[in-house]
Formats: C-alpha cells, sequence, structure tokens
C-alpha cells in the first residue's frame, strides 16, 4: 500500500543526496550556491507559480485548509512566545517552528507526488504563507527590537514606528518573487485568456527545471552547513517543526472536517522543513544565527524521514 509513497520519494531524496554529493565533491563551490539560489529563486520560481495559477479560477480556490493550516500556526506560535516570553530570541524560536520551505522543497514535492491537482492545493496556502508570517514575524521582531532600547518614543512616537514598521514589511513581502507571481498568475486566469505558446513553451521549460535543480541546491546547501555545538537544540526545534506542526494541521483538519488531497496537502506542507527565510531573518537581526543554520541543516535532514513517515500514515 505505502510503496507509491516510497516510490514518489525516491526521487526527492536522490536529488537532495546528488546535491549533497555535488557540494562534497567540490563540483559546487559554496561561493556559487549564492548564484544559484537565485537562479532558482528568481527566475524558476516564478515561471512555475505564474505558469501554474494562469490556468486557475478564483471559484476553484478553497481557503478551508488554509485556515486550518493557519489556526496551527497561531497556536504554535502563540505557544512558544508564552513558553519562552517576548524577545527576539523567542519570536525567532517561533518563526522556526512555524516557517516551513513550502516552495524550494514544498512545490518539487507536492508537483512530483499530487501533480497540478495538488500543487494549486498548496499554491492557495503559498499565496498567504509567505505575507502573513514573515510580516508578523518582521513586526514583532521590530517591536523586541526597540523594546531593547533604552530611548522612550513616546506613545505617539511609538504608534507611527508601529505602522511604518507594518506598511514597510508588507510592501517587502507582496513584492517578493513568491507571492507577487501567484497573485498576478491569478489575476490573468481571469481574463479567460491563455498564455500564447510562443511564451508558454520556455516558461513550461523554465518551470520544470525547478523541482530538480531546487532539490539538488537544497543538497549542496546541507552540505556546506556547520552543525557542531548546536545538535541538541537544532533537533528540538526540528522535532517542533517537522513532528508537532504537522500533528497539530492534521487535529485541526479533523475539527474541521477537511479529509482527502486538501487535507494532506497541508500536513505534508506542516511536516516541511524550515525554512530558508528563517536563516535571513536571524542573520538580519543577528540573533541565534548558529542555532537556526543549525536548526535548517537539522530539520531539511531529518523531512527525509518525516515526510516518509507523514505520507505512509496518510496515505
Amino acid at each position: 500500500m505505502n510503496s507509491p509513497v516510497l516510490a514518489s520519494l525516491l526521487p526527492v531524496a536522490l536529488l537532495i543526496a546528488a546535491g549533497v554529493l555535488a557540494g562534497r565533491l567540490a563540483w559546487i563551490r559554496p561561493g556559487a550556491v549564492k548564484d544559484l539560489s537565485n537562479l532558482v529563486f528568481l527566475l524558476l520560481t516564478p515561471a512555475l507559480l505564474f505558469r501554474t495559477m494562469s490556468q486557475v479560477r478564483l471559484e476553484e480556490l478553497d481557503f478551508k485548509p488554509v485556515a486550518a493550516y493557519f489556526v496551527a500556526v497561531v497556536l504554535l506560535f502563540g505557544g512558544i512566545l508564552l513558553v519562552q516570553g517576548f524577545n527576539r530570541r523567542s519570536a525567532m524560536m517561533a518563526l522556526a517552528g512555524t516557517f516551513s520551505n513550502t516552495v524550494m522543497i514544498g512545490v518539487a514535492l507536492i508537483n512530483l507526488l499530487f501533480g497540478a491537482e495538488g500543487l494549486v492545493t498548496l499554491l492557495t496556502l503559498v499565496s498567504v504563507h509567505a505575507l502573513v508570517l514573515l510580516t508578523t514575524a518582521t513586526l514583532l521582531l521590530e517591536m523586541a527590537v526597540q523594546r531593547e532600547r533604552t530611548a522612550d518614543r513616546g506613545a505617539l512616537g511609538q504608534l507611527r514606528w508601529t505602522l511604518r514598521t507594518l506598511a514597510k514589511a508588507l510592501r517587502s513581502t507582496l513584492l517578493h518573487p513568491v507571492p507577487l507571481p501567484i497573485l498576478l498568475g491569478l489575476a490573468f486566469a481571469q481574463t479567460g485568456l491563455s498564455i500564447p505558446e510562443v511564451i508558454d513553451k520556455p516558461l513550461a521549460l523554465l518551470a520544470n527545471a525547478f523541482a530538480p535543480l531546487a532539490l539538488v541546491l537544497v543538497g549542496v546547501t546541507l552540505a556546506f552547513t556547520p552543525v557542531g555545538r548546536y545538535w541538541r537544540g537544532a533537533l528540538m526545534l526540528a522535532g517542533v517543526k517537522n513532528l508537532l506542526h504537522p500533528l497539530l494541521v492534521w487535529a485541526l483538519c479533523q475539527l474541521f472536517g477537511l479529509e482527502g488531497l486538501p487535507m494532506t496537502v497541508m500536513v505534508v506542507a506542516a511536516a516541511l522543513p524550515i525554512g530558508a527565510n528563517v536563516f535571513l531573518f536571524s542573520q538580519r537581526y543577528g540573533v541565534a544565527e548558529e542555532l537556526v543554520t543549525a536548526s535548517v541543516a537539522v530539520s531539511t535532514g531529518m523531512a527525509l524521514l518525516s515526510l516518509t513517515a507523514v505520507l505512509m500514515v496518510m496515505a
């Protein structure tokens, strides 16, 4: 019964392993990783997202699974802040425990496993995933930074700063290379037009290149990521993200009466490893950089086992 799941996941594991091998043998050097990431993130990703969503009508979108996913995120995010207190570190840990790698791994995996139908369900989540989580994280981290400073801005100054920070975060997230092509593709689909073949063909070629290159790049990144003395904390944080998060989403899907492919895609999305944006946030705000770096590596490695287990159960 589970052989189709293993057969679908095996190419994913092999592509990541190929990336690890390429990194270890120095076929791809550390200096080239950023350029490859830009290629995947800024060119291949928008091509895939725009082309997929350009064929979807608004009435076909179902936001009920997304609602179940975000209720789980709110509970988990709030729970981590409640346990650890409100500061920059706890906000970073909360982001790491809830922010999935929905693009580099999620889109590739769901596309391989479930095809266009599953991908549309995932992209419905992706369209608001970064917008909600990154905007919330930006606001909380900025608030924590201001709280740590001794200068008192006064009530009016604090309100202005909060509104300015929120507007900046919303603008940056909307112009991000993930939500923007999704929204543009969805808007194009509502016109009833089709993409001309002369444009659609190169878009299709770029979209088809996304999954293998993205997964190989994940392996290359793993090859160059040290874990060191942070492995215990990284293992705990990866456990929250890879195991507790999908369990909570599954429970809420049961509560909301969700089943079938939408529930499976949401649970798999929750079981995905920690997204690279968490690493970027830790670098930007100078908090828990080593722990977050190690956690991304451990979470990605653990995902090969946890995703297999989740998919077997869901099957």
